[in-house]
């Protein structure tokens, strides 16, 4: 199978409140609005973020999004108004920090140094 393109969905229960905490996690608004209930923000060439209206499942998700610093990265979202849990480690060189959406959906930052 062939995959052209990597999709998360983050299910929420008001798609305006969503959009704007979205926003400022990444620090920019939606690449496409195609319907009043659905926001897409395109992370690299082949990974997607949506963020869809579905109130039965929202706060249901966990997210991952690799970051190059992480440090970096939580001071941006302090400078934004998100605060982000403790920063932990995993295997030898993994660390990472979650943050929660209005709806309870977990998004992880991590770093992965490869060197």
């Amino acid at each position: 199978m062939k995959i052209a393109r990597v999709l998360m969905v983050a299910p929420v229960r008001d798609i305006d409140t969503a959009v704007t905490w979205y926003e400022r996690l990444l620090g920019r608004a939606p690449d496409t609005r195609p319907m009043p209930s659905l926001a897409d923000w395109h992370l690299t060439s082949d990974g997607w973020l949506q963020v869809f209206v579905d109130p039965e499942r929202a706060g249901s998700t966990l997210l991952n999004l690799e970051v190059p610093d992480l440090d970096e990265a939580l001071a941006r979202l302090a400078e934004r108004g998100l605060t982000a849990g403790p920063v932990q480690t995993g295997g030898v060189r993994s660390r990472f920090a979650a943050v929660t959406d209005p709806d309870g959906n977990r998004v992880t930052l991590l770093e992965n140094p490869v060197t």
